[in-house]
């Protein structure tokens, strides 16, 4: 498998060039290996058989130690594999080798973000686009980095940028924008809606959208059979949506309902093989299966109603929601807003959530359950709360959800309570305040309103690292605020509820705005649901003057959160199993009115 080239020799990659003239295999002269090791090994990292592909590139390096490829894909391999640092290493003696290769620093940048290294990961991808100024992934992960270091015009316009040179990236691209903008509410509702609608537009072809809309499905009535409900998610691990989803696939009704999965993630770990048990059957789709052959699939597989649980969220198939995958379709739990797609039927909220006055804002039909739309499992091995009053007088406010949902708006309510309360500190935990220029931003937003560094306490979460210490967090939380806005707490109220702690939220004008107080409202606390400003401020000083409230709260809450419908997985798992037979029972009725 080894030879050795002259430079003057043709090189073997088939570029037609000199070997010493090729852009891959620059050195005057080296060890050469054989071209079918490497193809064998980029099909394995292809396939995502990563440590098959591991193996054949440490293969490869031991022949040829400076080959930048290798380097550079053995480091992709060792990064999704969880080894950071040794992903950093090898890509960047991939770049040293070989600098003029725009995707090496594209993939050094990816690295250094997800370790919230984000203005190092920004260097990386403006040095891919000096080399390549029309290269739209960079343009893309350099928006997905100005967005989490808090500069929102400027990854607006590198989306754009992206969408301006490739139509091939479009759906991953234009679902970051739509995510920006109803994430930080940079947009009216009704101007979302319109960005919303224009996204099957540019990323799916007419003639798909056509055929969608003539498809026919032939489906057998209820009677005598169970309902055949399939999920549809890239979420399925560990990640916030599990909390709501594996309780929801272990108390479905069997008798009723089918239960399949479609996993739109081939990662797998131990939440994807509890998940895998809960269910009847589970489909890994990858992006390699295309949007045609997955709703192939799940039409061939009989589905009555398919449910999205990402909406413009990574990871997400709308591709296949758009061709009409099933006769009944809608979204529930995983997105904030509007798909905005034609073929997405129903949007699935509750009456605090999605109030009547939001209908204008969904292209779906919301149908609302007659319960809270979400049901939080609270974990039997959650340490116990362990708070205690300040004996100074002294609490903390403050918040552990993501950065990007502290808005301006957020910055200037929570410095009005500040001011009230002078014995109050606020505590942010967040993983995006590893980066240095997120905490000089936030520590300048709140200098602007008067309030002093002294007075913010900034946790990177670092050290944070099991599940039960990250809970037994909230033992230095006295009051959660829940940010407004945006999309408010999920997962974060739930955690922090369930550790004993009040949350305080504003009720807003949109769905993202009132999930929290959806909330609140299911687990029997709608005093701590705000009307306006004033109140919120108000409301969270009053509690933070009753120590002897805020005391009883973490003796007594985890119990009573245990007997509320907010923990209350069956009722929910019913509510969901009527309103999916409902849907489809119309769906049935409507083709029997065409056929007569």
């Amino acid at each position: 498998m080894i030879k050795t080239i002259g430079r003057h020799d043709p090189c073997p990659c088939g570029s037609g060039k000199k070997y010493k003239q090729c852009c891959l295999l620059k050195a005057p002269r080296r060890t050469l290996v054989h071209p079918r090791l490497l193809q064998d090994a980029y099909s394995f990292y292809k396939a995502e058989r990563l440590d098959e592909a591991g193996a054949l590139y440490q293969r490869i390096l031991q022949i040829d130690p400076d080959n930048a490829e290798a380097l550079h894909v053995r480091g992709l391999i060792a990064d999704a594999q969880g080894q950071g640092d040794v992903a950093l290493a090898l890509i960047r003696r991939a770049v040293k080798i070989d600098p003029d290769t725009p995707h090496f620093h594209g993939s050094l940048g990816n690295v250094l973000r997800a370790r919230y290294r984000l203005a190092e990961a920004i260097d990386c991808y403006r040095q891919a686009l000096e080399l390549k100024p029309d290269l739209a992934e960079a343009h893309n992960n350099l928006g997905s980095a100005l967005k989490d270091l808090g500069q929102y015009d400027e990854a607006v316009e590198s989306f754009r940028l992206a969408l301006f040179h490739s139509r091939a990236c479009a759906p991953v691209v234009y679902n970051n924008l739509l995510f920006l903008y109803g994430f930080r509410n940079l947009l009216y509702p009704e101007r979302y809606l319109e960005q919303a609608r224009d996204w099957e537009r540019i990323c799916v072809p007419d003639e798909d959208l056509q055929v969608a809309r003539q498809r026919v499905f032939e489906r057998a009535p209820l009677s005598g059979r169970r309902l055949r409900i399939g999920y549809v998610s890239g979420d399925f691990r560990e990640h916030p949506v599990r909390y709501f989803v594996e309780q929801l696939f272990e108390h479905h009704d069997r008798s009723r309902v089918e239960v399949y999965a479609y996993s739109t993630l081939r990662h797998v770990d131990a939440v994807t093989e509890r998940l895998r048990e809960r269910v009847d059957r589970w489909m890994a789709a990858t992006p390699r299966d295309s949007d045609d052959a997955l709703r192939d699939q799940i039409d061939d597989d009989g589905i009555d109603v398919l449910i999205d649980l990402s909406g413009h969220t990574v990871h997400n198939r709308l591709g296949v929601f758009a061709r009409r995958a099933a006769p009944v379709q809608a979204h529930y739990l995983g997105f904030f807003a509007s798909t905005g797609l034609t073929e997405m039927d129903y949007w699935i909220g509750d009456e605090v959530m999605t109030p009547a006055v939001t209908d204008l804002y969904f292209s779906e039909r919301v149908w609302r359950l007659p319960r809270a739309s979400v049901s939080y499992a609270g974990r039997a091995d959650a340490p116990p709360s362990n708070w205690r009053g300040a004996e100074d007088g002294n609490i903390r406010i403050g918040t552990f959800n993501n950065l990007i949902k502290i808005t301006t708006q957020t910055i200037a309510l929570w410095a009005r309570i500040l001011r009230a309360l002078p014995e109050a500190v606020l505590l942010l935990k967040t993983r995006s305040l590893a980066d240095s220029g997120n905490r000089h931003r936030i520590l300048a937003a709140f200098a602007e309103h008067d309030i002093g560094a002294d007075r913010i306490e900034l946790d990177d979460a670092a050290e944070t690292t099991e599940w039960a210490e990250h809970m037994a967090h909230y033992d230095r939380l006295d009051i959660a605020l829940d940010p407004i806005g945006s999309w408010g707490g999920n997962t974060t109220t739930c955690d922090a509820l369930w550790m004993g702690v009040p949350v305080i939220t504003l009720l807003g004008d949109r769905a993202c705005t009132r999930m929290t107080a959806a909330m609140l409202n299911a687990l029997g606390h709608p005093e701590w649901i705000a009307q306006s400003e004033v109140d919120y401020v108000a409301l969270t000083v009053r509690l933070a003057r009753d120590v002897a409230l805020r005391r009883q709260l973490r003796a007594e809450q985890r119990a009573r959160m245990r007997q509320s419908p907010l923990c209350d997985a069956r009722s929910l798992a019913r509510a969901l199993e009527e309103a999916y037979c409902a849907m489809f029972e119309q769906w049935q009725t409507r083709q029997l009115r065409r056929t007569h």
